[in-house]
C-alpha cells in the first residue's frame, strides 16, 4: 500500500492504531466463517467517530476499499477483508456512552458486546432483548450490520426493533445521525435501510438502543421427544393456541450429544428436545407453563423438566448456547447454515434435511430457533477427505432450496455476506436486485465500502469460491499465507 496513505492514517488515528506487519494483519483475514479468507494490507483501530471519519476520508480519497469489523464472530463472511484493502476494526470503541433509564434508552459504541449492554443496565431492572448465542463476545456494531436475532427474538423482535438511532460515517467520510432517541422521526426511514445492510452503506460508530424492563418472573422448561417431527408439531401447536413464549429452541440428537460432551448440561437421551422459556407475571407464567406441558405431552413429549433455580436455568441455556462450538466434539469440520421457513412447515423441512443426509452421506445437526422457524443446520464433514467439503457445501445449498420451496428465506440472522451473495438471485428477481444495487450506489457510488458482500457479482458467483484449502506447499511447511 502507498506509504503516504499509511502515514496519513497514522496521523489520523495514532501510529499504534495502524497495523501493517504481515503477522498482525493476518489475524483479520476472516470472521467466524473461516472458509473465506483474504489478508488486508492494513488494519486501522479508531477510538472515536472522528477518527473513523478521518480514516474513511483518507481511504475514499485514495480509492482504497475497506471493511468494517467488530469482534469478527459473523458467520456469513461479511467481515472478510479485501486483499490490498483496509480493515477498520471497531473493537476498541467499547464505551457505554449514556444510560437513560427514564426513557429506556442506552447509547453505546459499536465495539460494546451484546451481553455488556444488558450488564450495564441490569441494576436498573432492564435488559437488551436481542441475544445471539455469541452474545458474550459479539459486538453491537456487528449486530446492527446483520440485524442479529437470538433465542428471545420470538417475543421481543430482532435488532431492527431495538435500534432507535445511529451515528454513521458515510463512505465519503461525512458523519450523519439517523433516527434518534425520540420515536418515529419524519422523512425516509434511512435507519431501517442501514440496519441489516451488512456494512455496505457506511460505518456505524454510535448506537441508541431501546431497553426492555426485566419481567417479574421467568420459567424455563425442557421436553424430550422421539422425533424432530413430533417436536416440530409441538411448536406449531403452542403457537396455534395463541401462546407467545419468550423463546422456543429445538435440538436434535447429534447437537444434544455434542452439547453434553462440551458442557454436560444434563440433557435427556432423546431424538429431539424443546427448550421453552416463558416470562411475565408469575401467575401468567404458571398458567402458560401448564398449557405448554399439556401440548408437549399431546405431541408425544415426555420427561418435562422445569428449572427450579437460576443456576439450573443457566445450565439449560449453557448447553444450547454452546451447541455450535460443541460440534467440534463430534466432527472435524462443519458448515453452519442459516435459513428460515414458516414454522408450520418445520416437519416437512426437517424430513427433507434427513433425506439429504442419506443422499449425501453426511451428518447434519439441527439446533435452531423453532419458534420463528429460523433453522441452523450444521453440516458435518471432514475437510481432509477429498470431496467432502464440496459435498457439504452442496448439501447446505440444497437445504436453502428446501427453505425457499416452503416460502422461506436464505438467511434469518447470520446475513448474506460473502458466503450467500450468489444465492440472492434464487430469492430475488433481477429487478429487485437492481433496486437494491441502486440503493447501495446512492450511499456508496465508488463501491469502496465492503465491496463483494450482500449483492451478487457475476465474477464471484461464476467462480464458486468455496472453502479455504491450504496449498500443498503450505502443508509441507515450505510457505505460509501472508
Amino acid at each position: 500500500m502507498d506509504p503516504d496513505v499509511i502515514a496519513r492514517l497514522r496521523a489520523a488515528v495514532g501510529a499504534g492504531a495502524v497495523l501493517t506487519e504481515p503477522a498482525a494483519v493476518r489475524a483479520y483475514e476472516c470472521d467466524g466463517l473461516t472458509g473465506h479468507r483474504a489478508v488486508p494490507a492494513a488494519v486501522v483501530l479508531p477510538l472515536t467517530t472522528e477518527e473513523t471519519a478521518a480514516a474513511v476520508r483518507i481511504l475514499h480519497g485514495a480509492g482504497i476499499p475497506y471493511v468494517a469489523r467488530g469482534s469478527g464472530t459473523g458467520l456469513s463472511g461479511g467481515a472478510v477483508a479485501i486483499s490490498d484493502g483496509v480493515v477498520i476494526c471497531l473493537a476498541r470503541m467499547r464505551s457505554v456512552l449514556a444510560v437513560d433509564i427514564a426513557n429506556e434508552r442506552v447509547t453505546v459504541q459499536p465495539g460494546v458486546t451484546n451481553l455488556a449492554v444488558s450488564e450495564a443496565v441490569a441494576g436498573h431492572g432492564y435488559f437488551y432483548a436481542p441475544d445471539p448465542s455469541s452474545g458474550a463476545v459479539c459486538s453491537i456494531g456487528g449486530n446492527v450490520a446483520e440485524n442479529s436475532g437470538g433465542a428471545h427474538c420470538l417475543k421481543y423482535g430482532f435488532t431492527l426493533h431495538h435500534v432507535c438511532g445511529v451515528t454513521m460515517v458515510c463512505p465519503g467520510g461525512e458523519v450523519v445521525r439517523l433516527g434518534g432517541a425520540v420515536a418515529d422521526p419524519p422523512g425516509y426511514d434511512l435507519l431501517g435501510v442501514v440496519v441489516g445492510s451488512e456494512g455496505t452503506l457506511g460505518i456505524v460508530t454510535e448506537v441508541i438502543l431501546r431497553l426492555v424492563p426485566r419481567p417479574p418472573a421467568c420459567i424455563t422448561t425442557l421436553a424430550a421427544f422421539d422425533s424432530m417431527e413430533a417436536a416440530g408439531a409441538a411448536v406449531s401447536a403452542i403457537v396455534a393456541e395463541g401462546i407467545l413464549p419468550a423463546a422456543v429452541e429445538m435440538m436434535d440428537r447429534l447437537t444434544i450429544e455434542a452439547a453434553e460432551a462440551a458442557v454436560n448440561a444434563g440433557y435427556p437421551d432423546c431424538e429431539a428436545l424443546l427448550l421453552v422459556e416463558i416470562d411475565g407475571p408469575e401467575a401468567e407464567c404458571r398458567t402458560v407453563l401448564a398449557a405448554v406441558d399439556r401440548i408437549c405431552r399431546e405431541a408425544g413429549g415426555s420427561g418435562a423438566r422445569v428449572a427450579t433455580t437460576a443456576a439450573e436455568r443457566a445450565l439449560l441455556w449453557k448447553g444450547r448456547r454452546a451447541a455450535f462450538a460443541a460440534m467440534g466434539r463430534v466432527s472435524p469440520d462443519y458448515y453452519v447454515q442459516d435459513g428460515v421457513i414458516p414454522r408450520t412447515r418445520l416437519g416437512p423441512v426437517l424430513r427433507g434435511i434427513r433425506e439429504l443426509e442419506l443422499e449425501f452421506g453426511l451428518r447434519v445437526g439441527n439446533v435452531f430457533h423453532a419458534g420463528d422457524g429460523n433453522l441452523h443446520p450444521l453440516v458435518c464433514y471432514d475437510g481432509n477427505v477429498p470431496g467432502q467439503s464440496e459435498r457439504a457445501l452442496e448439501l447446505a445449498g440444497r437445504i436453502l432450496d428446501l427453505c425457499l420451496a416452503e416460502g422461506g428465506s436464505i438467511t434469518g440472522e447470520h446475513g448474506v455476506g460473502l458466503d450467500k451473495a450468489c444465492h440472492m438471485p434464487r430469492m430475488f428477481s433481477a429487478d429487485a436486485l437492481a433496486v437494491m444495487a441502486r440503493v447501495r450506489d446512492a450511499f456508496d457510488p465508488e463501491g469502496l465500502c465492503n465491496p463483494g458482500k450482500l449483492l451478487p457479482t457475476p465474477r464471484l458467483c461464476g467462480e464458486v469460491p468455496g472453502p479455504y484449502r491450504a496449498h500443498p506447499i503450505e502443508t509441507a511447511g515450505l510457505a505460509e499465507r501472508l
